[in-house]
């Protein structure tokens, strides 16, 4: 969604701004509509030779840990493919010179907010991760198929990818194609 020139925001938070605007409805009248904003935020398909790299992570703000890709946030003025370099660099160590964007999402419909997914091949482990101070992450390399049934894992924190990974599951073209795309 697009919020539309104009609007007014009504509350700037750290992470997520409030807009509201007078929205023309179908009969004619005026109602006040509202979305949030935030910065947009990339994910990360990590290929370590014939192995995908996932975390598992602690947040101070969350009450259990979490299965995730590596990524976050974009800072502002980012471009989406330059902040999956920093995230992944930042959570792993690990860096590509082989990236691929898989696609894009906007999550929510009342939201200004892109998710990019990326696909980064041939990675090289560069140095120690570089953690915020409210993370814990620690970072596992699994095989393709134990990457395909993260879709079965409740603590998987990426909803939108895990259709992505149960529409894999059923359509064998789909799967195989998938997987010469992250081992090519």
């Amino acid at each position: 969604m697009k919020i539309p020139q104009g609007a007014k925001r009504v509350f700037q938070g750290v992470i997520f701004d409030v807009y509201q605007w007078p929205q023309k409805m179908f009969d004619g009248s005026l109602a006040t509509f509202e979305a949030f904003k935030r910065a947009d935020s990339s994910a990360v398909i990590t290929v370590v030779g014939d192995k995908i790299l996932i975390q598992k992570q602690e947040q101070p703000d969350s009450k259990k840990s979490y299965v995730s890709l590596p990524g976050g946030r974009n800072d502002e003025n980012e471009d989406p493919l330059d902040g999956a370099k920093r995230e992944l660099l930042e959570e792993t160590g690990y860096v590509s010179e082989d990236w691929e964007l898989l696609y894009t999402r906007e999550p929510f419909y009342k939201a200004e907010w892109t998710m990019y997914y990326y696909v980064a091949r041939k990675c090289q482990y560069q140095q120690e991760p570089k953690l915020d101070g409210g993370e814990k992450i620690t970072n596992t390399l699994i095989s393709l198929e134990e990457f395909i049934m993260l879709s079965e894992n409740p603590d998987f924190y990426e909803p939108d990818f895990t259709n992505f990974l149960l529409r894999l599951r059923l359509d064998p073209k789909k799967l195989e194609e998938f997987k010469n795309l992250l081992f090519k």
